[in-house]
Parts: C-alpha cells; sequence; structure tokens
C-alpha cells in the first residue's frame, strides 16, 4: 500500500509541478494555472511561517511514506527529491532551491501576463460588442 502511495503522490506531486511551470500556456488552463501557483506560493510562504520557509503539504506526506519505506537522507525539497529520482546524481540543495524560485517565478510572472492579457482582451471584446449592438 505504502509503494502504491508513493506512486500516486509522486504523479500527483509532479504533474501540479509541470501544471505550474506551463499551465499558462493554453488559454482555458491560465484562471487555475495562476490559482495553483499562488496556492503554492502561499504555502511556501504562510505555511512556511510555521512548519519553515517552502514548505509544501504534498512534500511532508510524500516524505513520511519515504520513510516508512526506508528512504533516509531524503533532499530537503522535493525538487531536489524529484531530480536525484530521476538522474540518480545529487544536487546541492541552495542549487535546487535557486533554480526553483526561479522557474516558480517566471511561471508566476507569464501567468499574470497571460491572465491579464486575456481580461483586457475579453474587455474590449464586451466593448466592441455593446457598441456593434448600438448601431442596430
Amino acid at each position: 500500500m505504502l509503494k502504491l502511495l508513493d506512486f500516486l503522490l509522486t504523479l500527483l506531486h509532479t504533474l501540479l509541478i509541470l501544471f505550474n511551470l506551463f499551465g499558462w500556456a493554453h488559454r482555458r488552463t491560465r484562471k487555475w494555472n495562476l490559482l495553483a501557483l499562488v496556492l503554492t506560493g502561499g504555502s511556501w510562504s504562510a505555511l512556511g511561517l510555521f512548519y519553515g520557509m517552502g514548505y509544501c503539504p504534498l512534500t511532508d506526506w510524500h516524505f513520511r511514506v519515504l520513510e516508512k519505506l526506508g528512504h533516509h537522507d531524503l533532499p530537503h525539497s522535493y525538487t531536489g527529491f524529484l531530480a536525484e529520482r530521476l538522474t540518480g546524481l545529487h544536487f546541492n540543495d541552495d542549487l535546487v532551491d535557486r533554480l526553483t524560485l526561479l522557474f516558480y517565478f517566471l511561471a508566476l510572472a507569464l501567468s499574470l501576463f497571460f491572465n491579464i492579457r486575456d481580461a483586457g482582451i475579453r474587455k474590449k471584446a464586451g466593448r466592441t460588442a455593446a457598441t456593434a449592438g448600438e448601431h442596430f
């Protein structure tokens, strides 16, 4: 059962990371992407005040499962763990943290840009449709 839980948490967490990084790219997922990024940042900062900066409940739960499966000396972040799991190599924790933050803020900036742009396009289309109706 723990191995299944490990697999499911790996899948869920990895999909969330990929969605955070690339969910802004498709118009239909942009609002959800922005929400996921805000929740992720909120977890890292707000929950981080109580549990340590960068805290993620999914990482906490997954690492508890991994410890029960006998894994010890886990990296302090999920991205470090995932990089190790995928490559078999150990990466510097500071480098992993800096790259994680860099890509998080890049994805957040892109998500904000496209969501704001889309809102402007919808607003402009609404004004155009309203003025077009005045001609009839």
